[in-house]
C-alpha cells in the first residue's frame, strides 16, 4: 500500500530535504522515525528537494508499507501521526497520513507547487531568520512588472543552478508577483502604484510554477532585485532570461526566507 505524509518544517538546521553523506537532512529523519516504528527499512520519496536551510509549510512524501497496526476507526492514520510526532524533532511536525492509490507519486504526481520569498526593507529583531532584511530602497511596482514576464516563457536555464544534472530546464510558470504583507488583496502579477506601498516595509515573492529547477527561486528573486535597485531594467530582464546564461542573472539570495508553502496535486 501507498501513502502521503504531509508535513512542514523549519530548515534551518538542516541540509536541505534529501539524506546527505555528512548531514542531517529532514528526509532522513522522518525515515529513522518510521523505519523505527515499522521495525523495517522504510524509504520515502518528496515532492521535491528544498535547499539547505529552506523551510516549508507544505511538503508530500510517500512511502510502501503495510500498516495494519496503524489503522483507526474511519480510516484515518491518527495513530502513526502521533507515533510519528513524538519521535520526530519539534522542527518537523506531521500534520497528515493517508492511503493513496499505488499509481500517485509524491513528486510526479504533483501539479504545482507554490513558494513564496519574504524580504523586509525595515530592521527588525523578530522574525529575522525567516526573512531577508535589506537596506536597499527597493522599486517594488518596478520589480513586480518584471516578475509578471516569467510567466511569458518556459525556459530558465539562467535561473538554473550550474553543473546540475538537470535533464530540461522547461517550466510553466503559472503566477508570480510581489505581495505587500498588510492584508490588502492584490493581484500578484499586476504593477502597483507608488501609493499603495508607500508605508510598506514587508513583502513576500510568491511564483507558482509545475515545477522548479534547482536554486531557481532564489535566483529570480536576486535578478528582481536587481530590478528592484534600478540596477537592471526591464528590457535588461528579459535579456537574461532570453539569453538563458546563469552568469547574466542576479546572486542567489539566503535560503532561510525560502518556504515551500503548498503543493497540489
Amino acid at each position: 500500500m501507498r501513502y502521503f505524509i504531509h508535513l512542514s518544517y523549519d530548515g534551518t538546521r538542516y541540509h536541505g530535504w534529501q539524506i546527505q553523506p555528512n548531514g542531517v537532512s529532514v528526509e532522513g529523519e522522518i525515515e529513522r522515525c518510521l523505519s523505527t516504528l515499522l521495525h523495517t527499512p522504510v524509504d520515502i520519496v518528496g515532492a521535491g528537494r528544498t535547499d539547505a536551510g529552506v523551510h516549508a509549510r507544505h511538503m508530500v512524501a510517500h512511502f510502501d508499507a503495510v500498516l495494519p497496526d496503524f489503522r483507526c476507526k474511519g480510516g484515518g492514520m491518527s495513530t502513526l501521526e502521533f507515533r510519528l510526532n513524538r519521535m520526530l524533532p519539534p522542527d518537523i511536525a506531521i500534520h497528515k497520513v493517508e492511503e493513496v492509490d499505488d499509481t500517485m507519486h509524491a513528486r510526479f504526481s504533483a501539479k504545482a507547487r507554490t513558494y513564496h520569498y519574504y524580504v523586509s526593507t525595515a530592521r527588525s529583531p523578530f522574525g529575522r531568520q525567516y526573512v531577508w532584511q535589506t537596506h536597499f530602497d527597493l522599486d517594488f511596482p518596478l520589480m513586480n512588472e518584471a516578475a509578471a514576464m516569467l510567466t511569458d516563457y518556459n525556459d530558465f536555464a539562467c535561473f538554473c543552478k550550474s553543473h546540475t544534472d538537470v535533464k530540461t530546464t522547461l517550466c510553466d510558470v503559472m503566477e508570480a508577483g510581489w505581495i505587500p504583507m498588510d492584508g490588502n488583496a492584490v493581484n500578484p502579477v499586476q504593477p502597483l502604484s507608488a501609493g499603495d506601498v508607500s508605508a510598506t516595509t514587508e513583502w513576500y515573492f510568491r511564483i507558482k510554477a509545475n515545477r522548479f529547477l534547482r536554486n531557481m527561486v532564489r535566483a529570480i528573486v536576486g535578478t528582481l532585485v536587481e530590478v528592484g535597485r534600478h540596477r537592471m531594467t526591464l528590457d535588461d530582464f528579459r535579456q537574461v532570461i532570453e539569453g538563458r546564461k546563469r552568469t547574466q542573472a542576479g546572486e542567489s539570495m539566503p535560503g532561510h526566507a525560502l518556504f515551500l508553502e503548498r503543493i497540489e496535486y
